[in-house]
């Protein structure tokens, strides 16, 4: 499976997390959709199903992760 640059899935990491801290906090439709968005892109970029998985797969794909903890994994 293709994965992702590195670059790419930070940069999708922190506008996921930047958009669910918008969304909680004024609950707009247009950050919801984009939020959605960006998830769906996460998915398909680590090859997963849920964005839970997929912010561990992206974040364990950065540089400096400790790829060899996969405790996040199995919980």
């Amino acid at each position: 499976m293709l994965m992702a640059h590195p670059v790419v899935l930070k940069d999708l990491v922190e506008q996921y997390e930047t958009l669910r801290a918008l969304h909680a906090e004024d609950g707009s439709a247009e950050a919801r959709q984009r939020m959605e968005d960006v998830a769906y892109t996460l998915c398909v970029s680590t090859g997963t199903r849920d964005i839970e998985a997929a912010l561990v797969a992206a974040r364990h794909s950065l540089p400096g992760a400790r790829v060899e903890d996969d405790s996040l994994l199995t919980a």
